[in-house]
């Protein structure tokens, strides 16, 4: 994997260059937001790790920058700040995830090998060319494109295509949190789940509707798939 790591923390960036280059990970680093940004676009890179606070740019104008021009490429956010309202504003800017400072550089390894996994399976379906398909969704894993009622869908996330993925070919199953963290983020994320809500809310708000959402909360469990319209109540 070609990783761009954009951190001004010296220190940080010379402890998480020690672990890619033990497992075999190219690295570049960039101190400078508006410099990191600039860098992003000179090359092709198939993973982008950007601090919250950054000079020249904010990590999170840099994010949502990135994600306008560019669903496909995952996003890890790293973050100083711990607050639940600033976590999930760093998902809603198009973060895939984020670790919190101080880290384990094991941790963030963790999350880097759930994405090097999840290229690898999508590599699989582009040879087998696989699509999926439900009574209202279409999806090709291949070209990673979705059509809701026939209409295209092409501001998901990467993340958000997965977990939309799974939960398609899981129709009316109810998985937890830490369920889905595990099968489709790929990893064991301890003690934190708000990372699913998140992109719940935002799958909902981008391909459902009040009479039709898609998502089902199921409460003290999780959530479920199903595409049934909502029963309203009419006086």
């Amino acid at each position: 994997m070609r990783i761009l790591m954009i951190e001004d923390n010296k220190s940080v960036c010379e402890m998480v260059e020690m672990f890619f280059s033990k497992e075999g990970i190219t690295g570049e680093f960039v101190n400078n937001g508006l410099e990191g940004y600039n860098r992003y676009k000179s090359s092709d890179w198939d993973l982008l790790i950007i601090d919250w606070m950054l000079p020249g740019m904010d990590g999170v104008t840099l994010c949502r920058k990135i994600r306008q021009e560019n669903s496909s490429i995952p996003i890890i956010m790293l973050t100083a700040k711990d607050s639940e309202s600033d976590q999930v504003l760093g998902l809603e800017m198009g973060a895939d995830d984020y670790v919190t400072k101080p880290f384990s550089p094991l941790a963030l390894m963790a999350r880097i090998k759930a994405v090097a996994r999840r290229y690898n399976k999508t590599n699989n379906e582009k040879e087998d060319g696989h699509s999926l398909e439900s009574k209202h969704i279409k999806i090709n894993r291949e070209t990673r494109e979705v059509l809701i009622h026939n209409q295209s869908i092409q501001n998901l996330t990467p993340k958000e295509f997965d977990l939309l993925s799974y939960f398609v070919q899981h129709p009316r199953q109810v998985f937890s949190r830490e369920q889905l963290l595990e099968r489709v983020w790929g990893y064991q994320f301890y003690g934190d789940e708000r990372t699913v809500d998140v992109h719940i809310k935002r799958l909902r708000k981008k391909i459902g509707t009040a009479e039709q959402p898609f998502f089902h909360t199921v409460w003290g469990v999780g959530y479920k798939f199903d595409e049934s319209l909502v029963e309203t109540n009419e006086n």
